[in-house]
């Protein structure tokens, strides 16, 4: 892992998280408490972020700060891009998930033992 801060690759994956979760930079800013000027600064690489504001961004998106910093994607699991889809999920459609989660896991189960 090469240690070096690159602001627009870390802009870029931040700008990446946001568009995954179909959000605006207005509505990801105010969930990560900064304003929108201040993220789409960060996005393009020409502001640094702060501690405190990484530390929002990784609580907001179920990332890590390795993967946010230098694209360290060890860390990044599968288990935690799931558990940010449901934190931002109501019930019903976590509900749906685990339905669809469970069939699938059901009917491969079936498949394998069945060869």
């Amino acid at each position: 892992m090469d240690n070096k801060i690159n602001k627009i690759e870390i802009g870029e994956r931040i700008r990446s998280f946001r568009e995954a979760m179909f959000l605006s930079r207005e509505k990801f800013s105010e969930m990560i408490d900064i304003s929108e000027v201040f993220l789409g600064q960060i996005e393009r690489g020409a502001s640094s972020l702060s501690i405190n504001t990484l530390s929002s961004i990784v609580s907001f998106t179920g990332s890590s700060s390795d993967f946010i910093l230098f694209g360290d994607d060890t860390k990044n699991s599968y288990e935690k891009k799931i558990n940010r889809i449901l934190k931002h999920s109501s019930d019903e459609t976590i509900d749906f998930i685990y339905t669809l989660i469970n069939d699938v896991y059901r009917y491969n189960k079936k498949i394998y033992k069945e060869k």
